[in-house]
């Protein structure tokens, strides 16, 4: 902290609450119609929930296993119908979670996937009154249970999951650039350099979300009909087909072969007007 350069970079730096913070700050003061926050574990903090609830905004958000919750904001029930007395004053939803009788998970159908979920008002040291969503992709609960928290306490666990949901083109996109379009590889230090990558990881993506399309504009759900992934490797493809036809054909007219590969791997110089 005695470097003066670096005290600067330290009183610039913002933590992901404090950013997400101002996104919602933004998204109100250019009068963005929303009525649900959807986000990440990491940012369930109350500095952000404080915010929304300030302006009158509902949330909706993944929940860690390792979460206490207060025992006696709730009442449940074995298979017995007997209640289940708790020894301490909170306990972890992991720990919760196989207390609860299988009944008590209901179907929920969302598109064509069913998911068995136990729904509950409960209260957190932190988050307050929320409803508490956990749930299964399988009528057995064996696969590997979800946990979703929210404001909406009067809404069912369909709606809940249905609407949390909506952000997974989101993670769909976050993958997709950071495995296969180069976003998690880039070394830059400049604001410059770094949107620069960025906006061409995004232009890129864009072109292949479009590839993913239905041809047809007369469809009325312009649903992807394929992968990201899917179009890469056709990309790919073509091009390694348009390489080898290129050279292929330069041999056929007798260009030497030392000739097409010096053209072939030669780096090109890019120059871009203003």
């Amino acid at each position: 902290m005695a470097d003066p350069e670096f005290r600067a970079l330290d009183a610039a730096f913002q933590s992901k609450i404090s950013l997400a913070v101002e996104l919602v700050a933004a998204a109100l003061e250019h009068i963005l119609l929303f009525e649900t926050v959807r986000f990440d574990a990491c940012y369930l903090a109350p500095e952000l929930l404080e915010v929304l609830s300030a302006n009158a905004k509902h949330w909706i958000s993944l929940l860690k296993n390792n979460r206490r919750l207060i025992t006696n904001s709730f009442v449940l029930q074995d298979a017995a119908g007997e209640r289940i007395r708790f020894d301490a004053p909170h306990i972890k939803v992991q720990d919760l979670v196989p207390l609860i009788p299988p009944a008590a998970f209901k179907p929920a159908q969302v598109s064509e996937q069913t998911y068995y979920c136990f729904s509950k008002s409960v209260r957190f040291p932190t988050l307050g009154k929320v409803l508490l969503v956990i749930s299964f992709a399988n009528p057995e609960l064996t696969s590997r249970h979800t946990v979703l928290v929210s404001s909406h306490l009067s809404w069912g666990a369909r709606k809940i999951i249905e609407t949390y949901l909506l952000r997974w083109p989101i993670e769909a996109f976050y993958q997709d650039a950071k495995q296969r379009l180069g976003l998690n590889e880039y070394r830059m230090r400049s604001d410059a350099a770094i949107q620069k990558h960025w906006s061409l990881v995004n232009v890129a993506y864009s072109f292949l979300h479009l590839r993913c399309l239905p041809a047809s504009r007369r469809q009325k759900v312009r649903a992807p009909i394929q992968a990201i992934r899917q179009v890469i490797r056709q990309q790919s493809q073509y091009l390694m087909e348009a390489l080898i036809l290129r050279a292929h054909g330069s041999l056929s007219c007798g260009v030497d072969a030392q000739q097409v590969f010096s053209h072939l791997f030669a780096k090109k110089a890019f120059s871009f007007g203003a």
